[in-house]
């Protein structure tokens, strides 16, 4: 038979004491249900995502098209034939409402809020001082971030516009806490292109903000060519690169989100509906389309349910996250030892995934070892370790692979 007792086991953990006739020992159990290798006790606790195991998050910010005009579209080959059909989509994304031009959809994405900004003005006019927002969270819990921005030089503190480097696209450059200090800014805010040698070096971690110059993020068309062919292009060029990186691979999302629509005329903003785009391994994928409702707010509360930090930010406390773009978590219904083994019933499964059971003798672990392995042809399905008890203290965590 089990006892259960949460008794000095921190969340997420549940310890289960197994009193076995075959075995002279009392095992205790701790398990732990986590998506893919490498998820964080941290970010195992928090959220909708907790047992999802994604710790590195890409957001790519794209410009001023509703999703009407790309979907489907000739002039967007890559992103409707190649990254769709490996990637979940939502198309009723929207701005916050009303909250136009550029400039004050970049800053609600990392703060929840406008601050009050309604213009493209330069941050020596639209500067806060204010530590409300995802920088100063993410350094509060020791979470690495980055911007990577296209078309600066890295060597400066990029407060001004500069060619097709555009400051309105960079949000950071909005806190005052971050840009009194250069050494701090040139540390966090870096040059797009190093991006692939970052990745190739295995140095990106955390939470990654990368924005395309004015050329290549759909906003100005060069020489009459379509702003959709030349984003477009763009990121048939360098999506690849993040999506057979080691920081996607194990335990990474790639967001693809567009800051506001265009409706054409003198206003030329719309609110949407706009579109965004997850790519992960634990993404539902295969082209998978919602229609739920979301907004800006939406994908703020989504990036601090995975990383793990509080509180929530402005309007990202009361929107709906992302979460159902991505695979379900899976839960435990029951354990018990039986003839052979330890059974783990598992449910709340995708079907077509696969499962596997892990095991190992020590947390923090440098390894899991698998145990058990299952493709869903149901909701429901049993895992048993067949040598358990492997020690005095077995930790164990059912995942879901790429």
């Amino acid at each position: 038979m089990l006892t259960y007792s949460d008794s000095g086991v921190p969340a997420p953990f549940w310890r289960a004491t197994a009193s076995v006739s075959t075995h002279a020992l009392a095992l205790a159990l701790t398990l732990l249900f986590a998506g893919l290798l490498g998820g964080s006790l941290q970010a195992a606790s928090l959220g909708g995502f907790s047992q999802l195991g994604i710790s590195n998050v890409f957001l790519i910010m794209m410009e001023n098209h509703d999703w009407s005009t790309m979907g489907g579209s000739p002039n967007c080959p890559y992103i409707n034939n190649t990254l769709l059909p490996r990637a979940s989509l939502a198309t009723q994304y929207f701005t916050p409402p009303g909250n136009h031009p550029s400039e004050p959809n970049y800053i609600w994405l990392v703060a929840g809020t406008n601050f009050g900004i309604d213009n493209d003005d330069a941050p020596s006019a639209n500067q806060k001082n204010t530590t409300n927002h995802l920088a100063f969270l993410l350094d509060r819990a020791g979470i690495p971030w980055k911007s990577y921005q296209e078309s600066i030089s890295g060597k400066d503190i990029p407060i001004v516009n500069n060619g097709d480097y555009a400051v309105r696209h960079n949000p950071f450059m909005f806190f005052k806490n971050i840009t009194t200090n250069l050494a701090y800014v040139t540390n966090h805010v870096r040059p797009f292109e190093e991006l692939a040698t970052d990745l190739a070096n295995n140095k990106v971690r955390g939470f990654n903000f990368i924005t395309p110059n004015l050329t290549n993020d759909m906003h100005n068309s060069v020489g009459g060519v379509s702003t959709r062919i030349l984003g477009d292009h763009w990121l048939s060029l360098h999506v690849p690169t993040i999506l057979s990186s080691r920081a996607f691979t194990n335990g990474g999302v790639l967001f693809i989100a567009w800051d506001e629509g265009s409706i054409g005329g003198s206003t030329g903003e719309s609110d949407g509906p706009l579109g965004i785009i997850a790519a992960s391994p634990v993404a539902k994928g295969h082209g998978y389309v919602n229609t739920i409702h979301y907004t800006h707010s939406s994908t703020l509360r989504t990036f601090q349910d995975i990383l793990g930090v509080r509180p929530y930010l402005g309007d990202a406390a009361k929107a709906n996250d992302l979460s159902d773009l991505f695979i379900p978590a899976p839960s435990v219904s029951d354990t018990s030892f039986v003839d052979i083994g330890l059974q783990v019933t598992v449910t709340n499964l995708w079907i077509g995934r696969t499962y596997e059971l892990q095991t190992t003798t020590e947390l923090p672990a440098t390894k899991w070892t698998a145990v058990a392995t299952k493709t869903a042809t149901k909701t429901t399905h049993a895992l048993v370790d067949p040598k358990a008890p492997r020690s005095d203290y077995d930790f164990y965590r059912v995942v879901a692979l790429p």
